[in-house]
C-alpha cells in the first residue's frame, strides 16, 4: 500500500525549480553493459550503483514518501536484470531504465490508497517539515509561522493526493525532474500535446482544490 507523502515535495509541484539530481556520465558504462548482459552480476552491480540515486529520487518524487521509493527501486532493478536481454540499445541505458521507472511507480500508485493514507498521517509528517524549514528553503520561523506552513503544506498535499496517477506522474516529471515535454512524451509513449494538456490540468486542479480548501478555513 502507497504510504502518506513527504510534505517537503510538496512546494515544487506548483513551481518549477531546478532539480538537485544529475548524475555523471560514466566512461565504462557501456563495457558493464556489455558485461551485465553475458551474465557478470558484479558489472550489473556497478550499474546499480552509477543510477540507483536517480531511480529512487524519481521514485520518490512520484510516490512521495521514502518506504515506497525504496520498494519501487528494488523492483526497478530487478525488472531491468531480467530484462536485459531485451534491451536493444536505440535509447541509453539511463533511459530505458527510467521508462521502467516510470512504469513501476505508476503501478504503485494506481495501486494504492493515497487519499485515506494522507488524511490519517499527512499532519504529523507536515508538522514534522514545519520543524525542519530548512527542507523548503526558508530561513527560521516563528511558532505561529511554522503552524501555517505546515497547514498549507497539508493541503497542497490534500490536493496532489486527488489527482490521478497520469496526471501527478506528468506534473512531477515536467516540474520537479525539468523533463521537457518532448521527453516526457517519449517515456510515456503519448503526444508531445498531451503531456501540455495534463501538466495544464493537474495544475488547475490543483489550484481548484487549493482554493475551495482556503476557502473552507476562512469560513471556520
Amino acid at each position: 500500500m502507497i504510504g502518506p507523502a513527504d510534505p517537503k515535495l510538496a512546494a515544487p509541484l506548483l513551481s518549477n525549480p531546478r532539480s538537485p539530481y544529475s548524475d555523471p556520465v560514466m566512461a565504462d558504462e557501456d563495457l558493464d553493459l556489455d558485461r551485465a548482459r553475458q551474465g557478470d552480476r558484479e558489472a550489473f552491480g556497478r550499474l546499480v550503483r552509477r543510477h540507483q540515486r536517480r531511480v529512487y529520487a524519481t521514485a520518490l518524487h512520484i510516490l512521495g514518501n521514502h518506504s515506497d521509493a525504496d520498494d519501487v527501486t528494488q523492483e526497478t532493478f530487478v525488472r531491468a536484470y531480467r530484462g536485459l536481454s531485451a534491451f536493444d540499445g536505440r535509447a541509453d541505458f539511463f533511459t530505458w531504465l527510467y521508462r521502467i521507472t516510470i512504469n513501476t511507480a505508476l503501478n504503485a500508485l494506481r495501486g494504492g490508497k493515497r487519499g485515506a493514507a494522507l488524511h490519517q498521517r499527512g499532519h504529523t509528517e507536515a508538522a514534522h517539515v514545519g520543524g525542519r524549514p530548512e527542507a523548503l528553503g526558508l530561513g527560521a520561523q516563528t511558532p505561529a509561522q511554522k503552524a501555517h506552513q505546515t497547514s498549507e503544506v497539508v493541503r497542497v498535499l490534500e490536493a496532489v493526493a486527488t489527482l490521478t496517477p497520469p496526471l501527478r506522474v506528468t506534473l512531477v516529471l515536467a516540474t520537479v525532474e525539468e523533463m521537457p515535454h518532448k521527453q516526457i512524451a517519449e517515456l510515456l509513449e503519448i503526444p508531445e500535446g498531451t503531456v501540455a494538456w495534463r501538466v495544464n490540468e493537474a495544475r488547475r486542479l490543483l489550484k481548484l482544490k487549493l482554493a475551495a480548501s482556503q476557502a473552507a478555513v476562512a469560513m471556520k
